[in-house]
């Protein structure tokens, strides 16, 4: 049974709109990048959010934490808008298994101009051909529409409006050393003068480096985009993909595909910085970094679907990250591996829909969070045991690992921040525990495949040691239920994974009962809350998605598969017009909250089509 949401087929159905200017009420943008960086398209083609050289740049439109059209007085910078007068309404979807975004707008009369935006991302001289680079490319559709072009970049945090100097065919706009050159075939003085014209013929704009374009923009812009679509639809054809729900995992692969910096192999979180987990909490956070946690995950899923080269990238990066470590490990890092990430309050802008604060960097790079060790190991575990690999674990590579098994197991009952990271009470959290046995427990398995019948053997005294500590701290009779932490008295939505790392089997009882104090506290309709106590910040007030995606996971490996499938529907209807989502939802509206695009969100996507479709061979 497919997804029921809005006549979804292979690629989610166009979304319609009929407000040009009121701002956003939901996270409804369409991604683009190429590995490098990414942007943010709103439904009428604006594109809202980019930060440029990388995705922990500045901002060069910043749009989407200005406060919204309604929210500001003549604050009206930082984006680039296609307009067309009159404007009626406007349709939005992608280029089918690619990661071009295609948008429709209409006027009163039908006039209709259609915007091809993407990033370029194709093989070259035989390597990836990924510049920092947005193509925008205008086609009038049905008549002969007026549009008007204002592009409108900022540096800065939105704060310095650019010096813009112009020459035959291009303009360039400058700061600081910073610049950028726009190329394009549409009349210059009509661009920079933001004047309306008739689209009589189709225009290319290509927006990037201060470097000359050599040759022909139309045909340059031909050649990137037959050459991106080729990519990305070669890369989803080598897709190994569940029968059912395939659109909703081509989107949701495609995406974390755009969320590497594959320069360096880091993964991050989120494109986004500072959109509020709820309205007008101030739990707004930069996810433009690197959290070990949440890149073992992403590796994990894209593997599942035998996409392995994402692994392998950021084993380079992880490999040195470990290299590095002494007695402690951070959760989150820089894309470069930047240890600091000093987390400041930007006043420039107003925030998503107003609800500042805005803010740069993390605090959580100063934390311990020991469930860190487990991702670790368990991001690299595969590497060793899969021959496809360019680049498989070598000795050297486990005996890193090694380092990170011992620091598991010196800090597996001290307290720590724990997964949710919280930022002024520190306990012997049982995820993070759980996740410390997985570092051992995952040696003891490499080193018995690689022949290290020692240290197979040493690795799993280790992890029985953390089995027996948890099963005894962690487990609260009372409760009948382990807690979310040593001596605790309260649940969390971590405690679902014990199953998922293979800590107990389904069918333990413990599991169940666990399982069952977890959705009676934090269940709310259809969707999981990760904690219902309050925290730094008071009690939450919008359901955590990864969270719900652990609870579906937790259902079908009981057995309670039709109950399982039935709350996945619910979260795919709740992914918005482009198949995307958010970190957070609003259990009572439906609306999406959080950085965006999440990806812990497009994973949960990835693993519950896994595990929940029919098998190929039923059908076929």
């Amino acid at each position: 049974m497919q997804p029921k949401r809005r006549g979804a087929t292979l690629d989610p159905a166009p979304t319609f709109l009929d407000d040009h200017k009121g701002f956003m009420s939901t996270l409804d943008l369409g991604v683009i990048g190429n590995s490098s960086f990414g942007a943010l398209i709103n439904p009428q083609g604006r594109i809202v959010w980019c930060c440029l050289p990388r995705f922990d740049g500045d901002p060069v439109f910043c749009d989407l934490l200005n406060g919204g059209d309604e929210a500001r007085e003549g604050g009206d910078f930082g984006f680039w808008d296609i307009e067309i007068s009159d404007f009626a309404r406007s349709e939005q979807h992608y280029a089918h298994n690619t990661a071009i975004l295609k948008t429709r707008l209409y006027d009163s009369e039908g006039n209709t101009v259609e915007i091809t935006d993407f990033a370029p991302r194709y093989i070259s001289l035989g390597r990836m051909f990924r510049p920092v680079s947005i193509m925008r490319r205008l086609k009038p559709i049905a008549g002969t529409p007026r549009i008007t072009i204002r592009l409108r970049p900022r540096y800065n945090w939105g704060d310095r409006v650019p010096d813009v100097s112009r020459g035959s065919n291009h303009a360039r706009f400058f700061h600081t050393g910073q610049a950028l050159r726009l190329n394009t075939n549409a009349p210059l003085t009509y661009v920079l003068e933001e004047r309306s014209f008739l689209l009589e013929e189709p225009v290319d704009m290509m927006l990037g480096p201060d470097e000359p374009l050599i040759g022909s923009l139309r045909e340059t812009a031909n050649a990137f985009e037959e050459r991106t679509a080729d990519y990305w639809r070669t890369w989803v054809r080598r897709l190994a993909l569940p029968l059912e729900w395939q659109d909703a995992v081509i989107r949701a692969a495609i995406t974390l595909k755009l969320s590497t910096f594959e320069e360096t192999g880091a993964i991050i979180a989120a494109m986004t910085t500072s959109i509020p987990e709820a309205p007008g909490t101030q739990r707004n956070w930069d996810y433009r970094y690197c959290w070990l946690r949440d890149a073992f995950f992403v590796v994990r899923a894209l593997n599942s679907l035998a996409e392995n080269e994402t692994m392998e990238n950021y084993l380079r990066y992880l490999n040195n990250i470990v290299g590095e470590a002494n007695n402690h490990l951070q959760p989150v890092w820089g894309i470069s591996r930047e240890a600091q990430l000093v987390e400041r309050e930007v006043e420039s802008l107003s925030g998503y829909r107003g609800m500042g604060p805005v803010r740069v960097g993390n605090q959580a790079y100063e934390h311990f969070q020991h469930d860190v060790y487990g991702n670790v190991v368990l991001a690299a575990a595969q590497s060793f045991l899969d021959q496809r690999l360019f680049h498989p674990g070598t000795p050297e590579d486990f005996q890193r690992l090694e380092h990170m098994g011992e620091l598991a197991f010196e800090k597996h009952n001290q307290p720590d921040a724990g997964m949710w990271e919280l930022r002024t009470r520190a306990r012997v959290h049982t995820s993070s525990s759980l996740m410390c046995w997985a570092a051992c427990d995952r040696l003891s398995k490499i080193a018995r495949h690689m022949g290290f019948t020692d240290r197979a053997s040493y690795w799993q005294g280790r992890a029985d040691t953390i089995h027996a500590t948890i099963t005894t701290e962690a487990w609260n009779p009372d409760m009948e239920s382990f807690a979310e932490s040593f001596g605790g008295k309260g649940v969390e939505a971590g405690l679902l994974l014990m199953a998922e790392v293979g800590f107990l089997s389904p069918d333990d009882e413990r599991f169940r009962k666990t399982l069952d104090a977890v959705e009676r506290t934090l269940r709310r309709g259809k969707h999981m809350y990760r904690y219902a106590e309050a925290d730094d910040f008071g009690e939450p007030e919008t359901a955590f998605n990864i969270c719900t995606f652990w609870y579906i996971d937790a259902l079908a490996r009981v057995g309670r598969e039709e109950e399982a499938r039935e709350i996945f529907e619910e979260m795919l209807a709740a992914r918005n017009s482009l198949g995307l989502l958010s970190e957070d939802t609003d259990v009572k509206s439906g609306e999406l909250w959080g950085n965006y695009p999440q990806t812990y969100s497009l994973v949960g996507i990835i693993n519950a089509a896994m595990r929940l479709s029919r098998r190929w061979e039923e059908e076929v």
